[in-house]
């Protein structure tokens, strides 16, 4: 799942509000019984590798999600009824080398972007989960046998 902002604003541009977002989205997730594997919250974007089936049954819990921080964020905003979101876009995972591929892609995510030199460095990321529990020869292992090259060219969040 790739989500946007509506014109690509950078409504979640600290720490606090990516990390604020991110247990917005848990409480929907866990709510609706969806699992996750991989995720990324950036200013004006996030990612989540989730499992479901079908996949329409992430539609409610993104709605709710959404509805709810842009109704939070306008009333810290002091405003009514801006638009914060755009809208989200999903993607079936077909074998293995895309999983990895994908999880690869959305680690990689602030890299890519410009807001970290590493991936690590980025707080609200499931890297750190990875890390934690494979460690970076892992991940290294993983990068090194899944790379991203243009993976997301043509339909990552610049598309929406």
């Amino acid at each position: 799942i790739t989500a946007a902002t509506y014109e690509h604003k950078p409504h979640f541009a600290t720490q606090d509000l990516r990390t604020w977002l991110w247990s917005e989205m848990l409480k929907e997730l866990k709510a609706a019984h969806i699992s996750y594997s991989g995720w990324v919250v950036l200013p004006n974007h996030y990612h989540v590798l989730v499992n479901c089936a079908p996949l329409s049954a992430i539609s409610e819990p993104i709605r709710r999600a959404h509805a709810r921080t842009a109704r939070e964020l306008n009333r810290r905003a002091g405003v009514l009824g801006r638009r914060v979101w755009y809208r989200f876009t999903d993607r079936y995972i077909r074998d293995e080398r895309h999983y990895y591929t994908t999880l690869n892609y959305i680690h990689y995510n602030p890299v890519k972007h410009g807001y970290s030199h590493k991936l690590v460095e980025w707080a609200c990321s499931s890297v750190h989960w990875y890390l934690e529990h494979f460690g970076m020869d892992w991940l290294r292992n993983v990068w090194r046998e899944y790379p991203v090259r243009d993976y997301g060219k043509g339909w990552d969040w610049e598309s929406l």
